[in-house]
């Protein structure tokens, strides 16, 4: 295995970079693998996927003649991938994730083709991948074969701009790079795997720190328009029920809180409790944050192993097991998939009752309501996509249907836990952004009384883009802008360089 190749979720692009030019300059260290696959060709013994068929197919010895015709036939009839185009930063990360993989050896792979695979890399040549057809069994086999395919000759590649596809073959031929010819188990290699799933969950699993923060920088907005309490906040409540994530939610919201007029001007109100949006906030973000740990960590690991089959040795060992089944991450990514929507449905409920008139809130966020309908539209967009989240949440990896005549006899489905979560992490981030528009709206009836230091820096981040509304106008402009902050640290940065870092 070659040194140095722990790669971290939080560094996870910065780790990839650095680790695709150190398998480059120690090339040599892989040629002990590869060896053993070459020593085996000559050996009477029957090795699956070097000297045989594949799957159901694994008892048919193939003669040395043909093994060279058996690893493009590999690549091209599973190349059965269905549906959009995955996105092309997501090929990208497959594609350097199976580098990674394969330059930790135990696959076997050949120098030449290793070589191939980071020469598309840094000339942005990306294979585009179509989204279905993986059951998550043998890892992800028909989204690589489409990887795969323009090592041979053959599929597509993204245009620079990640707007089109152009032949592979036309593509090559303009960079002078002929197709390769794969070697014995190199099209094995190259499709057995779990890049496709890891790809996503790395993809959204390391933008969630940031998200977490937005989520409670977002709802302590919230609590603050609505002259919400403190006091579930404190240290003292969290350590009755001391769980890290609840602990961590509450201690933001305290900091964000800090300095508050708003909250020194209700201090000593009527008001027995908040609504559990409000009052449970800590302990819903709390528990998503925990989940959300467990499938980065789980995620991680994944990253950093080999998932290939049969796995090669250097003493000498081929030996077919099971690394390539998805299940481990098929669940950790549906757990975070729960962990997500969750997110989004307290969000949703905090919006609805700064539009509902609570405590002297104007219904709807505007004065002159009737005649402008203010912000009662945008919440349907909010429920329409936590209603969607529900659906999605579903976990996909309680579902198996055997493949392969049954060789194959259970699957995880991991790869629809990957392209759900997606759809789920999109969906959370437009409805917080929803709710950032609502709370900063809300704010402005606070006035002249101004909130803690860490949510008016929030609020004059959106302040600064996006004016107060006092009609009816349409909100897609608006959207953009907030949206564009759930995928930026805008507000994170000015928040913790008036507060400090918030964990």
């Amino acid at each position: 295995m070659i040194n140095d190749s722990h790669i971290k979720l939080s560094s996870l692009h910065h780790d990839l970079d650095g680790r695709i030019s150190s398998i480059k300059e120690q090339f040599a260290l892989l040629a002990p693998f590869r060896d053993v696959v070459e020593s085996a060709l000559s050996d009477k013994k029957s090795y699956y996927g070097i000297n045989t068929g594949f799957g159901i197919l694994a008892t048919k010895r193939i003669e040395l003649d043909s093994l060279l015709k058996l690893q493009k036939n590999l690549i091209l009839s599973h190349s059965v991938g269905v549906g959009p185009l995955i996105p092309k930063e997501i090929s990208r990360l497959m594609l350097q994730l199976k580098i990674h993989a394969l330059g930790l050896g135990h696959s076997g792979i050949s120098q030449t083709t290793l070589e191939r695979l980071c020469t598309l890399l840094e000339k942005d040549l990306i294979p585009a991948i179509p989204e279905k057809g993986s059951v998550g069994a043998s890892g992800d086999l028909a989204p690589l074969a489409h990887m795969a395919l323009p090592l041979i000759g053959e599929g597509l590649f993204w245009t620079s701009d990640g707007n089109q596809t152009i032949e592979a073959s036309k593509i090559l031929q303009k960079h002078k790079l002929s197709p390769i010819t794969l070697q014995a188990k190199e099209g094995l290699a190259l499709l057995n795997g779990t890049q496709f799933m890891t790809a996503y969950g790395s993809h959204v699993l390391s933008q969630v720190s940031s998200l977490l923060k937005m989520c409670d920088i977002i709802g302590t907005m919230s609590l603050e328009a609505a002259r919400g309490s403190k006091n579930p906040f404190l240290a003292k409540v969290q350590e009755l029920r001391p769980h890290p994530g609840q602990a961590h939610s509450a201690a933001n919201i305290i900091k964000l809180l800090q300095e508050s007029d708003i909250l020194e001007s209700h201090k000593d109100c009527d008001k027995v409790q908040d609504p559990y949006s409000l009052r449970c906030m800590a302990v819903v973000h709390g528990a998503s944050r925990g989940a959300l740990k467990h499938a980065s960590e789980v995620i991680e690991t994944e990253i950093n192993s080999v998932t290939d089959n049969p796995l090669v040795f250097k003493d000498g060992d081929i030996i077919s097991a099971g690394n390539f089944h998805g299940q481990p991450i098929a669940l950790a990514m549906d757990y975070a998939a729960i962990a997500l929507a969750e997110l989004a449905s307290i969000s949703e409920r905090r919006t609805y009752l700064l539009l509902s008139g609570y405590d002297e809130l104007p219904s709807l966020l505007l004065e002159d309501g009737g005649l402008h309908s203010g912000f009662m539209i945008p919440q349907y967009t909010q429920a329409s996509l936590v209603s969607e989240n529900k659906v999605l949440a579903h976990p996909a990896s309680v579902d198996s249907i055997p493949t392969s005549c049954g060789q194959e006899d259970h699957v995880s489905m991991g790869s629809i836990s990957a392209t759900k979560l997606l759809q789920i992490f999109n969906n959370v981030r437009h409805v917080l952004g929803i709710e950032l528009l609502c709370a900063a709206q809300a704010l402005d009836f606070r006035k002249p009384l101004t909130p803690g230091k860490g949510v008016h820096a929030a609020y004059h981040v959106v302040r600064s883009a996006i004016p107060h509304r006092n009609q009816d106008e349409t909100f897609q402009e608006d959207f953009k802008k907030v949206f564009s902050f759930l995928s930026s640290d805008e507000i994170i940065r000015a928040v913790e360089a008036e507060i400090g870092e918030l964990v």
